[in-house]
């Protein structure tokens, strides 16, 4: 064979490499421009393409690349802005994932760096003795020569004209094959992959933000307390959250793309998103829906829609929120009932004491001797500490209620004698009320503060007086706990509903019954000794059946919280 020949030989074989490389290129484009539209759609309707096609055309591309270039290894590097340092990133061709982790180096370092800072591609022919590569541990990856072109992404305007470019990495090949070494057709040929990568790897980025947004509000409608539900213009449910499922009793199943007319079974809610809709216009109403097992609780939402819109402003969809205000309500009812009861409570000791008072102040002639002026005075002191308990009362749950603690005085009480203290008092309200006192003769001394001590047993006391009101005994039992002392008071009463039980220590809250009105009472008293108990550790429960009596009891730790915090700290 002539040297003709053969060097004719070797431009067929140079043209047919070419267009092997061409194609290569010429797919990687087109496998890019497919992907760049699946993002751009994604990125419109929310569904975006699986992570899994964006790291397999990545793994293509790199493996494209290294076979193009006749390269052993072929790897990504992105710029971390936190960490100032080019990073390298998987999948990678001809490098394991642990050397993948290892490979990274500062922006201000190395041929990484100095390609990354320059925008200017560079070539490697002996990644060794090159003092340059240093910092990029060449020699562990066993990289002998390489390419090294910048990323450069470029943004556009709708005139498709380059309007900015930004460096986001550089792209290497490593180990030309053969024992060749790269030329510059190879950083030709390899700048324009570059532009592939750059163009997958924004597109990747711009799907990681995508899925990101999408699965950032959708965690955001997911954990609003507020019942939320989005439809579309006709009327189908795009989106409802936790809150909303539980309102509507939604039990199961994926409802979304279901009309929300049969997935909703309330006609009041139903008509405020049909009426919406239908009149384009945002509404408010406050609605009340009967829920739970049966329809056997009342909820009062306070609702409202809101149009969902697009790019060009007009709705889309709408979108309902139902706030819960059933609590709020409940309060404010409470509140103007506890107002109206504590003016009753506060006008009968005032008129009690006014009329004695002006009895005793228009006795001038010495009418009454001084045994019925000592009971005059005797009643017009009870009723002042009526009123002192009263407003002390008062006093209190504003505190409660301002986050600021009970504050506690403690020390050693001995509480058999402070029960017989308590009942002694409250033996004198009652000629109808027997009282049994049940306490265990060790009953052990307790720290706490005996004046709360006592506000919590002369309210418990008083209350079963008060709600036994035809009589019957009171039973005041005492015993040894596992962690201190717990304490019962029992009566005869009238007993509490099953479905009150629950709310029996709320503030304001009354047994909604006509013996319990016909009793009285603000509704403040088993609300402050909830939190009184609590305040010295404890925990106070209740035992009822209607029409037979209630039983409660609390526990009182050996000393407050707070003392063994400070006991713990002391012997620390």
């Amino acid at each position: 064979m002539t040297d003709f020949e053969a060097l004719n030989r070797r431009v067929d074989e140079l043209q047919r490499e070419l267009e092997e490389k061409k194609q290569y290129v010429a797919a990687l484009e087109k496998a890019n421009k497919e992907l760049e539209q699946r993002v751009r759609s994604a990125s419109e309707t929310g569904e975006p393409a699986p992570i899994t096609e964006l790291e397999e055309t990545l793994r293509r591309f790199v493996a494209t690349t290294a076979a193009i270039l006749q390269a052993e290894k072929c790897v990504i590097m992105l710029f971390d802005k936190e960490q100032g340092e080019l990073v390298s990133r998987k999948p990678a061709f001809g490098l394991t994932d642990e050397e993948v982790k290892r490979f990274r180096v500062r922006a201000t370092q190395g041929i990484s760096g100095e390609v990354f800072r320059e925008g200017k591609p560079v070539i490697m022919y002996d990644a060794i003795s090159d003092e340059r590569t240093v910092k990029e541990n060449v020699a562990l990856l066993n990289v002998r020569n390489g390419a090294c072109v910048p990323l450069i992404a470029e943004k556009r305007d709708e005139e498709n004209r380059v309007v900015g470019r930004t460096t986001i990495g550089v792209l290497h090949v490593f180990n030309k094959r053969y024992g060749n070494i790269f030329i510059e057709e190879d950083i030709h040929l390899l700048e324009r992959l570059a532009k592939n990568a750059t163009a997958v790897i924004q597109n990747a980025q711009l799907y990681r933000e995508v899925v990101e947004e999408k699965e950032e509000l959708e965690h955001i409608i997911e954990s609003v307390y507020a019942g939320l539900m989005v439809v579309n213009k006709e009327g189908r449910i795009m989106q409802i959250n936790a809150s909303g499922r539980g309102m509507f009793n939604i039990q199961s199943g994926n409802v979304v793309g279901k009309p929300y007319y049969e997935v909703i079974g309330y006609p009041k809610a139903k008509e405020l998103i049909a009426r919406s809709l239908e009149t384009n216009e945002e509404v408010a109403d406050e609605i009340s829906l009967l829920t739970g097992p049966g329809g056997s609780e009342e909820r009062i939402y306070q609702a409202q829609t809101a149009f969902v819109r697009g790019e060009d402003e007009q709705p889309i969809g709408v979108v309902s929120i139902f706030n819960d205000i059933t609590e709020i309500r409940s309060v404010e009812r409470m509140k103007t009932a506890f107002v109206s009861t504590v003016s009753h409570e506060l006008r009968t000791p005032l008129t009690s004491i006014k009329g004695f008072v002006s009895t005793l102040l228009a006795d001038t002639e010495g009418y009454y001797d001084q045994a019925t002026q000592r009971e005059f005075y005797q009643i017009i002191d009870t009723e002042c500490d009526r009123l002192t308990r009263l407003i002390s009362d008062l006093l209190n749950v504003s505190r409660i209620e301002a986050g600021r603690a009970l504050e506690l005085n403690p020390k050693p009480v001995q509480l058999p004698s402070l029960i017989e203290k308590v009942v002694s008092a409250q033996r004198s309200y009652t000629t109808k009320h027997t009282f049994k006192l049940d306490i265990e003769e060790d009953l052990p001394i307790v720290v706490a503060d005996e004046d709360k001590v006592d506000q919590i047993l002369t309210n418990l006391v008083s209350n079963a007086i008060k709600y036994s009101p035809k009589g019957g005994e009171v039973t005041i039992a005492g015993r040894k706990d596992s962690n201190g002392v717990a304490i019962s008071v029992g009566d005869q009463g009238i007993g509490i509903p099953k479905d009150q039980l629950l709310r029996i220590f709320d503030r304001f809250h009354r047994v909604d019954n006509r013996d319990a009105r016909e009793v009285g009472g603000t509704g403040i008293g088993l609300y402050l000794v909830k939190h009184l108990v609590e305040a010295h550790g404890g925990s106070i429960s209740v035992d009822s059946e209607v029409e037979k009596g209630s039983t409660f009891t609390f526990t009182l730790p050996w000393k407050p919280p707070s003392l063994e915090e400070e006991s713990k700290e002391a012997a620390a």
